[in-house]
């Protein structure tokens, strides 16, 4: 992991405009890319494969890929592909996902998720670490073999206390998202670090994320934040969280003032870019995932403006 970079989400493009800026990116210096693969949309590992010959340097995330619809085994298959293509650049985010998305789009029952991404954290390292799996479970059975095994770090999805130990139990690293920066100070690093000591191993990395606009104007970031983010708070993790953040309000399901403070960085360029750096250190984090909110009637000039800042960064 390369500790203190600062890499960029942005979901509003087709899949051939983002395959062509996850391109620019790299040129620009962008050191990550980040991309979700939700309920039913573009699918990230598909577009990386594309970037990867395509690029030479950026890193391609995943934050993350669900793992109730998607089996170990052919996850793994699809991340030896784009390591093999662009070996040491992508770092391989999973996760349960939620009740709403898994039960209400897929229909899949959303049983015991983190006894479920346990077992599927350990399938999918053994499959890309040593090329061997025979797991048997509760959750999954898998014998065979992976003919391409390649380096790739396993991140997990983790909003509560008890998914950042089970990430410093058995993952690379913890992957948060909209999490306030004290609240993975206090609650997600003490217990990726309990984690990590149940199973008498260093302490993983933590990799933040925040979202921000490159816009003075307060009404408007605040317009499209909860926009974006109105999502989240109709779901009980989520809200469970900001509740444990100290912000109780959160269970009445609107985005208030004061939350949004604790999530969205917003401003020129210097306030983004300080604002970015100050979140990630009060974090504690090792990285940053920078989600962009476009402001203007131009998403794409917005997102060129950003990657040049983040770039910079």
């Amino acid at each position: 992991m390369d500790k203190g970079h600062i890499g960029i989400a942005f979901s509003e493009l087709t899949p051939a405009r983002t395959l062509e800026a996850i391109v620019r990116a790299d040129g620009l210096g962008v050191p990550a890319w980040w991309m979700a693969t939700g309920g039913a949309g573009a699918d990230a590992l598909t577009l990386f494969g594309a970037a990867a010959v395509r690029t030479k340097a950026i890193r391609m995330g995943t934050s993350i890929v669900p793992t109730f619809p998607r089996h170990p085994l052919v996850v793994a298959q699809q991340a030896e592909v784009i390591a093999n293509l662009a070996p040491g650049r992508l770092v391989l985010g999973v996760g349960p996902s939620h009740g709403p998305v898994i039960a209400g789009t897929f229909g899949i029952p959303f049983e015991r998720p983190l006894e479920h991404l346990g077992e599927y954290v350990t399938v999918l390292k053994s499959g890309l670490e040593t090329g061997t799996v025979n797991f048997d479970g509760a959750r999954f059975h898998v014998h065979a073999q992976v003919p391409y095994p390649s380096p790739v770090p396993v991140m997990v999805s983790a909003l509560r206390a008890n998914s950042f130990r089970l990430a410093g139990r058995l993952a690379d690293g913890a992957i948060s998202w909209i999490c306030p920066a004290p609240y993975l100070r206090d609650v997600a690093l003490p217990a990726l670090k309990e984690g990590a000591a149940q199973a008498d191993r260093p302490t993983p990395p933590l990799i933040a994320h925040a979202f921000f606009a490159l816009s003075g104007d307060a009404s408007e970031v605040a317009r499209s934040a909860r926009k974006r983010l109105g999502f989240y708070l109709r779901v009980s993790s989520y809200f469970q969280m900001l509740t444990a953040a100290g912000y109780p309000e959160a269970q009445l399901g609107e985005w208030t003032d004061a939350m949004l403070d604790a999530v969205v960085i917003s401003g020129g360029e210097a306030a983004v870019a300080d604002g970015l750096r100050s979140f990630m250190d009060t974090a504690g984090a090792s990285e940053l995932i920078a989600s962009m909110l476009p402001v203007s009637a131009d998403p794409e000039a917005d997102l060129e403006r950003a990657m040049r800042l983040i770039a910079s960064l």
